[in-house]
């Protein structure tokens, strides 16, 4: 499991870089999201997944590899349904494609391809701990 540690925290380090530039590119287009949507944005897709990258190098790999699966599955959901389906100020296709505009549509993508890219191996992570025998995650791989 060391190597899902690494790829946890290469994935993890990786989105957050993408939603900072996200959110910069929402600020600079006045694209505003609710109370409860700036909450879920904080919670679910910055903090779970950063405390999920921390548990995968403990011996709660489990709960990490579980949590890293949830948050990136929920925050795909997330922005999947706000970027690229609803209409409103939030959809990609909305925003023009200025500097700006540019900055927020590649990293929706990007959001969507790091999101998608933890489902499943946070999901994997998850079952082959579980499969282990002996400790319940505590073998490195």
């Amino acid at each position: 499991m060391k190597n899902a540690a690494k790829y946890g925290t290469a994935l993890v380090l990786a989105h957050l870089a993408v939603s900072v530039g996200h959110g910069i590119a929402h600020r600079a287009l006045h694209i505003d999201l609710s109370s409860g949507e700036q909450l879920y944005v904080v919670v679910v897709i910055t903090i779970c997944p950063l405390i999920a990258m921390a548990l995968l190098w403990t011996r709660w790999k489990r709960a990490g590899a579980a949590l890293l699966a949830g948050a990136m599955l929920g925050s795909l959901v997330f922005g999947a349904w706000k970027h690229f389906a609803a209409g409103g100020p939030d959809r990609v296709t909305e925003v023009a494609p200025r500097t700006m505009g540019s900055l927020f549509q590649v990293t929706a993508v990007l959001l969507a391809i790091t999101e998608a890219a933890g489902v499943w191996p946070g999901l994997n992570w998850f079952r082959r701990a579980r499969n282990r025998t002996g400790t319940d995650a505590g073998a490195t791989r």
